[in-house]
């Protein structure tokens, strides 16, 4: 039943991801890089100041009025920094080859304008319940965008493939990752991982958005810098390897065909198509998921969270997800690489879950590569979960209100425990599914308010 599952799924995704997905993804990112006259350059700096001259970790108690922008943006790199950085990267490099990094490079500088004109109409179009809770994200815009019983009708669509994608397939997927990561470090079981993650993420979820934003705000810096510190370690102590890593990244970025068995047409046409899908996966730009953080922060003007909000894809993809590709491909494509008898085209003898151990493993030793990548990747999944949890929430209330929130949080929970029990290629393809049925409606309603997102970027003091 699984193997005719992941079949038809895997066929659906395939379609979406080498057609309607990349013209989404790229033409929107064109569209509002030409409408903000290249915000993410412009404003990339004052970006930049704004969430490193605001980072505290006290823990902020913002009522149910929201979050700061820090929390927000923390919350927000939760999400994004997941096993997408680790387990994603590694899969679109055994795909689609080295050359599939440039395509998430592509993907991501372009993102960046597009999560700029998701945060800024996250705050925009946000609402106050009666208590004082703050609800926002694209369901809102969307009716914004489209008025009437259509914007209704795609609003709707949206909240239900996300409740779906992130509030419980999206728990799949981290808990099925870790699970998998500490059973080839720990020998333990992935059903008992998976009852461990589900228990201390219902700890967390029950305290409400000040819980989730207290501990994301701890968590990202600690765990971003956790791991990118051992990645330094790794290519320093390969650094002749270096210059060769990133050579490859972009001549296969252009000549696919060399490392993917088929022609070019086919090589080029995989190589773009898993940058594109791991790369939303990986920085979700586009996918309509990181605004539900980005309303709920307290600040002056949207324009201040959309170029936060940038920072977040920068450090997602430009660092952490960059850092993940060099480790993997200075030791399996590069001469010099300790395994790279094992870089064969198709993959053979490594997976996508255990790609990044092996990488570590050759430099580090079995023992302290594997529990390594295991203990960043729980870390890394566990955030992911915390941050997706929220946002299914915002959209399980949105459609049925907060009476939805029990239910909701039951369920996500018992996902959590069944991702550690399916194969990890079906739970991988159903979420990717029910992510690019996110990306339709957000895309759209984005690009109808385009005139709105682009007098932000000129007008830095518009509310």
């Amino acid at each position: 039943m699984q193997e005719l599952l992941l079949k038809i799924v895997s066929t659906f995704n395939q379609y979406l991801t080498n057609y309607v997905l990349i013209i989404l993804l790229v033409g929107i990112g064109l569209y509002f890089t030409i409408r903000t006259r290249f915000v993410q350059v412009r404003c990339f700096g004052e970006g930049m100041r704004r969430v490193f001259g605001g980072i505290k970790l006290k823990g902020e108690k913002h009522g149910n009025s929201g979050m700061s922008s820090f929390q927000a943006l923390a919350t927000a790199i939760a999400a994004q920094v997941g096993t997408g950085n680790i387990v994603g990267a590694c899969g679109a490099i055994l795909l689609g080859g080295p050359g599939a990094i440039f395509w998430m490079w592509v993907i991501a500088f372009f993102g960046m304008a597009t999560i700029y004109a998701e945060a800024t109409l996250a705050q925009k179009t946000k609402v106050y319940t009666e208590d004082g809770e703050v609800l926002g994200g694209p369901a809102y815009y969307i009716r914004a965008a489209f008025h009437g019983k259509v914007g209704k009708l795609l609003a709707g669509f949206f909240s239900v493939a996300c409740i779906l994608a992130l509030g419980f397939m999206g728990g799949m997927v981290q808990s099925n990752s870790i699970g998998e990561a500490f059973h080839n470090a720990f020998h333990i079981p992935a059903w008992v991982c998976g009852i461990a993650v589900a228990a201390m993420a219902g700890l967390i979820f029950l305290g409400g958005i000040q819980r989730i934003a207290s501990v994301t705000e701890k968590i990202v810096p600690v765990m971003a810098s956790l791991y990118i510190v051992g990645c330094l370690v790794l290519l320093v102590m390969n650094l002749k390897a270096v210059p060769e890593a990133f050579a490859l990244i972009f001549k296969y970025a252009f000549q696919p065909q060399a490392i993917i068995a088929g022609g070019f047409g086919y090589a080029i046409k995989e190589a773009i198509s898993q940058g594109a899908k791991r790369g939303l996966f990986s920085n979700e730009a586009g996918m309509g998921s990181t605004p539900h953080a980005h309303a709920v922060a307290k600040v002056d003007k949207p324009h201040d969270q959309g170029v936060s909000a940038m920072v977040g894809v920068f450090i997602d993809t430009f660092i952490v997800l960059t850092l993940t590709a060099l480790v993997v491909i200075t030791v399996f494509y590069t001469k010099g690489g300790s395994l790279s008898e094992f870089a064969a085209v198709d993959g053979s003898g490594i997976t996508k879950t255990n790609m990044a151990q092996l990488a570590f493993s050759s430099t580090f030793g079995s023992v302290i590569g594997k529990s390594f990548v295991a203990i960043c990747l729980f870390f890394f999944a566990f955030s992911t979960i915390i941050g997706w949890y929220f946002f299914g929430k915002q959209n399980a209330v949105a459609l049925f209100g907060k009476k939805s929130v029990i239910p909701f949080t039951v369920i996500s929970i018992a996902f959590v425990v069944l991702g550690s029990f399916l194969s990890n290629d079906l739970v991988w393809e159903l979420t990717d599914a029910f992510n690019y049925l996110m990306v339709i409606p957000n895309v759209l309603a984005l690009f109808m308010l385009g005139g709105t997102v682009a007098s932000f970027a000129k007008n830095k003091n518009q509310k």
